[in-house]
C-alpha cells in the first residue's frame, strides 16, 4: 500500500469558477486537515512534487503553502518538509497557561494579604460554590422574588453583639 505522498493528491481544479487556483488547493487542504486524512504531524508532499503530481505550477502550491503556514495550520521546516501543526493541542496548552497565570496572580495577592495556601483554597471553594448556586439559582427563588438568606453568626461577630442577627 502507497503512503499518502506516495499516493495521488485528492484535487481536482474547479474550472467552474472564478476562484483562484491557489485558493481552491488551500481549501482543498484545510478540508483534508478537518476530516482525518491528514492528522497533526502527518507530512505534506513536497511543493514540486505535489505541483507535479496535480499539474499545477510550482507557485501556485507554494502560495497555498505559504498561507496555511502564516494561519498556524502548517509548519515549514527547511530541509524536512510541510507538516501538519496540532493546533488544537497548541491552543489548549496556550490557554492553560494563561489560566495558570492568572491562577497564580490571584494566588500571590492573596498571600500578600496574609492568607495561608490552605486559607485561599478553602476561600475560592466557598467563592465558587457561591457563583455555582447564583448561575444555577439553587436558592429556590424565582428571578426577582424575595430570598430567603441563611446568615451563620458567631458569637464574636458584629451582629451578634447588637443582637439583631443579620
Amino acid at each position: 500500500m502507497r503512503s499518502k505522498q506516495q499516493a495521488s493528491f485528492p484535487f481536482e481544479v474547479d474550472e467552474s469558477t472564478d476562484v483562484p487556483l491557489w485558493v481552491q488547493l488551500r481549501q482543498r487542504i484545510m478540508h483534508l486537515i478537518s476530516t482525518g486524512y491528514f492528522k497533526p504531524g502527518d507530512k505534506l508532499p513536497t511543493v514540486r512534487g505535489l505541483a507535479q503530481d496535480i499539474s499545477i505550477n510550482y507557485n501556485t502550491v507554494n502560495k497555498a503553502y505559504l498561507s496555511l503556514v502564516s494561519d498556524g495550520i502548517l509548519e515549514s521546516t527547511r530541509g524536512r518538509g510541510v507538516f501538519v501543526r496540532d493546533v488544537a493541542t497548541e491552543d489548549g496548552a496556550e490557554h492553560a497557561q494563561e489560566v495558570e497565570g492568572i491562577l497564580d496572580d490571584c494566588i500571590s495577592a492573596c498571600r500578600d494579604l496574609g492568607l495561608s495556601l490552605e486559607d485561599i483554597q478553602q476561600h475560592m471553594a466557598r467563592r465558587i460554590l457561591q457563583m455555582q448556586k447564583a448561575e444555577s439559582g439553587a436558592d429556590g427563588a424565582a428571578p426577582g422574588e424575595p430570598r430567603i438568606v441563611r446568615v451563620d453568626v458567631r458569637a464574636d461577630s458584629p451582629c451578634a453583639s447588637r443582637g439583631t442577627g443579620a
